[in-house]
């Protein structure tokens, strides 16, 4: 039996482990990069007594990253503690309060550590107050269990491209998490609520044992009572301005007497048998995840309408448009048609039918006289509405925490109950697909106002490619936007972009032919789940990503320009083939024939004076590539925002633009060419081939949405949808003030949140 000494060192070599992980590049480290985490929190999931030895230490590395000013490790260490807090049943009020002390102090710090201590705080306090709210909340919003007093509900969508994901890992990824949720049922989920709320709250006085087995034995009815009871003890108190830890004892032990009587209970305070009044483990649920296939752009829509209203309750239309969540319409859709009356809009003027004759005098008759025709009063939309911070919650520092973010009330009297938390797999390719669904989303929303009121949306992403690719170029080639966010979080870079080679681990002992079946029987890894899980949890912080709009004309002039947008890069190349004279642009003349194309390139410089400078320039190039993200860390990155807390300014927003250009000189050789990569950084830019060349445009590093025969393209940052509500407005407004509209609305780019640990950290 292992003595408090040694679970102590035990446990602070894990902790040191992780802080050599996040500290250091050593090879050895490497490999198990992700696992030390899983690791620590698995001990203490094991053996509960280690909750408050745990706890401890890492208060204690905390305090000495605090005053050693070592702000990497501040924000790992603090999620660490934070998950073990909401699991932990044995924490005691001193701990608690050393916590939330800690956490004030890092108020004074730059975001993201004020922005992630405060959110900490707010839960502390209640926890600390009324142990065991973090974990029931959690739980009941993630299982969907049914509470009047708590109605919040979460779900994760995971969504994977099957043309960018193998057969194999999609079998894997489905085994595992239906094998995990396959012991998840409502009633189990409601025997842990109870335990966990009872032993957080009476810590050795609680019989865990006589607990657990009083309520496995217990009826469906019986045990929802003692749910019931549990929740409203724990919400009621937590509602309260100031909440009472004795108070809170006082009804938990109610409730306790009520389950196993008084002896028992006597026996619990009075001490009896160490062995059998051991806490025991009360294990953290995982959330409810949905596994889809992505197939088209408007299935993320639908889902989330799905989530909203249940199939039992929902008939989608053919063309999804006929939808409305009960009774939401924009004000455009309340307003009459002017329609000629001829009465005078009171009840007992109109002309009843012969089953509505009213008898003179009657109380009847006298109230009908008083009533008037149901009128139709205008529903006031905040001027905001569509901003990109509506999916989030209120703007701010000051968000409501200890629930689902995002919960505010973004209408008055319409609660966001609902949390969709979509995360994504794949490559650079995925994400593109993503935006656009997003952006499509987005524009839906601007004209039929009917998600965003009642539903918060929280994007992740987990980098996953091929198995193939090698470790060198897989960076470089298909994982860009992963890891720039490695670089801007050093624990999503160890958490998260590590998962790769570990799940197609999971394909090795599956045959590469074994269809999308289940069969729980088989033994699973928890550590993918366990990893997802905590991603899901703990990433709050969100970076945002501008989105560019891409118009292309074809050399065909019958065809219409095509619209379309990219998150990452788009690629151009020069094709062989040549539109004919009389197209599109003609050539100029004194072009000397060579290699690659005579472009013309029109760009608006980005200057950090935030001066507008049009250039344009003509040049003959090989090929050109457009990207959003840096290289590297010395670039000063525009596009991408950590927070929402100060609204971002578009005069930032820049591409890094890469030309291949083909130099022409003459000796006494003759003509020689030399090929050199100029790189300039634009907000937007217009590019059109003027020696009759044609291009190929890739966008995304996706063959799938690749347009060929394209004379000329413009690129700039995508616009926020503008509403029907905002149309309105403007059209009742002089020219100038329309113009100062129009003007406003364009600074509003559209911009997608991936949420992540921290953010990006300076």
């Amino acid at each position: 039996m292992e003595t408090s000494v040694d679970v102590e060192l035990d446990l602070q070599r894990s902790v040191q482990a992780v802080l050599r992980e996040l500290s250091a590049q050593a090879p050895a480290l490497q490999s198990n990069r992700g696992m030390w985490r899983w690791s620590l929190h698995k001990k203490v999931e094991r053996d509960p007594r280690k909750s408050p030895v745990l706890v401890r230490i890492l208060l204690r590395e905390l305090e000495k990253a605090e005053s050693e000013d070592a702000r990497h490790i501040i924000i790992p260490l603090l999620h660490t503690l934070m998950y073990v807090l909401t699991k932990a049943t044995g924490i005691t009020e001193e701990l608690h309060r050393r916590t939330y002390a800690f956490c004030m102090r890092l108020l004074t710090l730059p975001a993201p550590y004020c922005t992630i201590a405060l959110d900490c705080a707010i839960r502390l306090k209640t926890e600390t107050a009324v142990p065991g709210t973090l974990y029931q909340r959690l739980v009941i919003a993630e299982q969907n269990l049914t509470s009047e007093l708590y109605p919040y509900r979460e779900r994760v969508f995971l969504f994977v491209d099957p043309e960018l994901v193998s057969p194999s890992v999609c079998s894997a990824l489905l085994l595992e998490i239906e094998a995990a949720q396959g012991q998840q049922t409502p009633e189990a989920c409601m025997r842990h609520v109870i335990s966990h709320a009872l032993q957080a709250a009476l810590g050795a006085a609680c019989h865990a044992g006589a607990l657990q087995r009083k309520l496995l034995a217990s009826s469906r009815p019986a045990l929802e009572g003692y749910f019931h009871a549990v929740v409203t003890a724990v919400e009621q108190m937590a509602r309260e301005p100031s909440p009472s830890r004795e108070g809170h004892l006082e009804r938990l032990e109610e409730i306790y007497c009520s389950l196993l009587g008084p002896p028992p209970a006597a026996r619990g305070r009075c001490g009896g048998d160490p062995l059998q009044d051991r806490a025991l483990s009360v294990p953290l649920p995982s959330p409810r995840i949905t596994f889809h296939l992505w197939t088209d752009e408007e299935q993320l829509w639908k889902e989330l309408v799905l989530f909203l209203r249940p199939l039992t309750q929902l008939r989608l239309s053919a063309d999804l448009e006929a939808l409305d969540l009960q009774g939401l319409l924009p004000d455009w859709e309340l307003a009459r048609a002017s329609m000629l009356s001829t009465d005078s809009g009171i009840v007992r003027d109109l002309p009843l039918a012969a089953d509505e004759l009213l008898t003179p005098g009657s109380p009847e008759a006298e109230r009908a006289g008083l009533q008037r025709k149901g009128g139709i009063k205008k529903r006031v939309w905040p001027a905001d509405i569509m901003m990109p911070s509506s999916w989030d919650g209120p703007l701010g520092l000051h968000r409501r925490t200890g629930r689902p973010s995002g919960d505010g009330e973004l209408l008055p009297g319409i609660s966001r109950l609902h949390t969709a938390r979509v995360l994504v797999l794949g490559d650079d390719r995925m994400l593109g697909r993503l935006a656009r669904a997003y952006c499509n989303l987005r524009k839906r929303e601007a004209q039929r106002f009917c998600l965003t009121p009642r539903l918060s949306l929280q994007l992740y992403y987990i980098p996953l490619l091929a198995p193939e690719t090698s470790a060198a170029s897989r960076r470089s080639e298909l994982g860009e936007l992963a890891a720039f966010l490695g670089r801007a979080d050093p624990w999503y870079e160890s958490i998260i972009n590590t998962l790769c080679p570990t799940i197609h681990k999971l394909t090795v002992s599956l045959p590469p032919s074994q269809p999308l079946s289940l069969d729980t029987s088989q033994t699973v890894d928890p550590f993918i789940l366990d990893a997802i899980t905590y991603y899901v949890r703990m990433g709050t912080q969100p970076v945002y990503f501008q989105i560019y709009t891409v118009k292309i004309f074809s050399g065909d002039l019958s065809q219409d320009p095509a619209e379309d947008i990219f998150l990452t890069e788009l690629k151009v190349k020069i094709q062989d083939s040549k539109f004919p004279k009389d197209s599109f642009s003609p050539r100029r003349r004194g072009v000397a024939e060579g290699p690659g194309a005579e472009l013309s390139i029109c760009y608006q410089k980005a200057l950090l004076s935030h001066r507008n400078q049009e250039v344009t320039v003509s040049l003959r190039a090989t090929g050109l590539v457009l990207k959003t993200l840096p290289a590297s860390d010395t670039e000063v990155s525009g596009p991408i925002y950590c927070t929402p807390t100060a609204a971002p300014d578009t005069d930032h927003t820049c591409l890094r633009v890469s030309v291949t250009e083909i130099v022409k000189t003459s000796n006494l050789a003759g003509r020689s060419f030399s090929v050199v990569t100029n790189t300039f950084r634009t907000t937007n830019i217009q590019i059109q081939s003027q020696d009759r060349r044609l291009l190929t445009l890739s966008l995304d590093k996706d063959s799938c949405r690749t347009y060929r025969d394209v004379v000329r393209f413009e690129v700039a940052p995508c616009p926020e949808p503008c509403s029907r509500t905002q149309q309105s407005k403007v059209l009742g407004l002089s020219s100038h003030q329309q113009e100062m509209e129009r003007n406003k609305a364009k600074a509003k780019p559209l911009l997608i949140p991936i949420n992540t640990f921290s953010g990006i950290v300076q």
